[in-house]
């Protein structure tokens, strides 16, 4: 299984996250902003990360490629079949992509992208106001809704911990880490699922990338 991408994409980080948390065998191959081998631009006609190849099947968006994984090889199960404990999950994976998402957007864009991998100025009052306006009210949540198990779903490792985790990784490298002290559960629980095997070793080399910056 090839996935392609950067895993400065919370969604190629919470893939490759998911895909170790199953045991599976996926690689990495580097591609996106522009870049990339024929078969990305197959497996993900609009350039967008991550693009995911398995034989002759290709295909992109994190959740689809998730998806997939999930059915392959449905143990260890990560997406409750219980109905409402899959509801939830998937409640946490769009929090975690779509209104976190739009967050780092704002934040990792202006303050990392732009400058470091454009090589053009952000727009950093925006990524000011997202900080000071934005991230609060998804700490505020996040912090009512870690159970006293540390797992978001059925008390255990899931896509919901795996979605989740992955976008504040991003958040912390921008320079917006979750405050321990206003929010001491989810600084920990966040730090916890990063400490994972599945993800400690992409926040490891992340972290020495921008230590060298």
């Amino acid at each position: 299984m090839i996935v392609y991408g950067n895993t400065l994409s919370p969604f190629v980080r919470k893939t490759l996250a998911f895909g170790a948390e199953k045991g599976l065998d996926v690689e990495l191959v580097a591609a996106g902003m522009g870049g990339g081998p024929p078969e990305f631009k197959q497996a993900s006609p609009f350039g967008k990360m991550p693009g995911f190849k398995d034989g002759d099947f290709l295909i992109s968006d994190s959740t689809a490629i998730i998806t997939y994984m999930e059915a392959i090889k449905p143990d260890p199960n990560l997406i409750p079949t219980d109905p409402r404990s899959r509801a939830r999950a998937i409640w946490f994976e769009e929090y975690a992509d779509t209104i976190v998402g739009a967050c780092v957007g704002k934040i990792f864009f202006n303050r990392v992208v732009a400058p470091r991998f454009l090589g053009r100025d952000g727009d950093l009052a925006a990524a000011d106001e997202a900080q000071a306006v934005e991230f609060p009210k998804l700490v505020d949540y996040l912090e009512t809704a870690i159970p006293a198990s540390g797992f978001l779903v059925e008390d255990r490792i899931t896509l919901a911990d795996i979605a989740v985790a992955s976008p504040f990784a991003n958040l912390t490298h921008a320079g917006c880490p979750i405050d321990a002290k206003s929010h001491p559960k989810a600084a920990a629980y966040v730090a916890a699922i990063l400490a994972r095997p599945s993800y400690a070793t992409i926040i490891a080399a992340e972290k020495k990338l921008f230590a060298a910056a």
